[in-house]
Parts: C-alpha cells; structure tokens; sequence
C-alpha cells in the first residue's frame, strides 16, 4: 500500500459517508493510529534491543551504522494517523458499536 506520508486535506464527506458521523470516524481512525504506533514502537524497541550496551558512562557510547539505518527506516515511514486514515476509507478497519440499553 502506497501512503503519501505528506499532509493532505482529507474530504470529511467520505470519512463521514462510513459510519454516518463524523466524529465516530475520527475516533476510530485515531484508535488505529494508536494500535499502529504501539506496533511500531515495540519493533523498533525490539531491533534496537539487540545494540543496547551494559556500560552507563556516556565516554564509551560508540555509534553504530546498522542502527542508524534501523532508526532512519522508521523515521521515513508514513504516519500511523495517514496510514490509519487510508486504511479506514479503503474498509481496512474493523469496527463495532457498543449496544445501548
């Protein structure tokens, strides 16, 4: 999936058109931009678990090329609000409403 990771104007009329209010919209997409940041930031902890050092002296922290590259792929990726977004209005995210009494 192809996401311009740029600001857009998103059209609220197609964002509405799915759940009938617009507000429920952006509160689902926002509950999956959190789901995809936490994913995120729990692999990118995990990748760079592998380079973490022993040694708290701030004199003999040495930098790393393969973590500079792990930590520069994740800065250039899209943001999980715009992949969130994308996936919402393809019918990517699954939803349901609570029943009321």
């Amino acid at each position: 999936m192809a996401i311009n990771a740029s600001i857009i104007t998103r059209d609220t009329d197609k964002m509405s058109a799915v759940t009938g209010n617009i507000y429920k919209s952006v509160f689902i997409a926002s509950q999956r931009a959190k789901q995809i940041a936490q994913d995120t930031k729990e692999e990118l902890t995990q990748k760079l678990a592998d380079f973490a050092s022993n040694v708290d002296n701030l004199e003999e922290v040495f930098e790393n090329r393969e973590q500079i590259e792990i930590s520069k792929f994740y800065e250039r990726q899209p943001k999980p609000t715009s992949v969130s977004i994308e996936e919402f209005l393809d019918g990517g995210v699954a939803y349901r409403e609570r029943e009321t009494e």
